[in-house]
């Protein structure tokens, strides 16, 4: 198990330059990378085809929730791009999710992972849209739901992973956004956060950090520790 790759770091800059200097200087020691709404938007498709074309394992975070044939045509440009993961919404359903896994089945390192609750929101916003469930409960519907669809993994709380692996097996993937580190801010806008390690004891696959590691005065140094703690957690 390559656990440098277990941590995904999320470029959550507004421009390209920014991101590639962060790249620059996390070296070796980064080798997985999410790629949101924003950088996209802001950057384009080419900084992810340039990770990839490194050997960088690119997670394009795009929460697609469309008609299954545009789905399906922007997991294609994902794979095109070299991505190694790509985000489909759970609640758009089972024929969108498998139009999703098909349109993946081409590129043999693409993973679709479904988003279940997006980790800001709670039982109180889910009730605002209707949805009458906890978090919880919802989560592990609508991971069930992905799995019946053929997805490769889902993305999920980090207070999530232990239920869900018991859920889905060994082999799926869970991935984890909303980590936090001992001394760092709140998680931000993540309601529901947890630490690297307690993410991955839990049953998670992946970690997702961002401002914790990246805007700390030395990034490298934290990504070795949390890379030095799962290893200790997997120990």
């Amino acid at each position: 198990m390559d656990l440098s790759r277990r941590v995904i770091v999320a470029l959550d800059h507004d421009n390209a330059q920014d991101a590639v200097a962060m790249v620059d200087r996390l070296g070796d020691a980064g080798q997985a990378y999410k790629i949101g709404l924003e950088l996209l938007t802001a950057a384009g498709p080419s900084l992810a085809a340039a990770l990839a074309a490194a050997g960088k394992d690119v997670f394009l975070d795009l929460k697609l929730f469309e008609i299954p044939s545009s789905v399906a045509a922007a997991v294609r440009a994902a794979g095109c791009h070299g991505a190694t993961m790509v985000t489909v919404h759970a609640t758009a359903g089972s024929r969108i999710l498998a139009a999703a896994v098909a349109a993946a089945a081409p590129f043999p390192r693409l993973r679709v992972v479904a988003l279940t609750v997006v980790t800001s929101l709670t039982a109180a916003d889910l009730a605002e849209v209707g949805i009458d469930a906890t978090t919880e409960e919802q989560v592990t519907r609508l991971a069930a739901l992905a799995r019946r669809a053929g997805c490769h993994g889902v993305v999920a709380s980090p207070h999530d992973a232990a239920a869900l692996r018991r859920l889905l097996g060994p082999d799926r993937l869970i991935v984890t956004p909303g980590v936090t580190l001992p001394g760092a801010p709140a998680a931000g806008d993540h309601a529901r956060p947890a630490h690297p390690a307690d993410a991955f004891r839990a049953g998670a696959s992946h970690v997702v950090i961002g401002r914790a590691l990246t805007r700390a005065p030395d990034p490298a140094a934290v990504l070795a520790a949390i890379v030095d703690d799962l290893r200790a957690a997997a120990a």
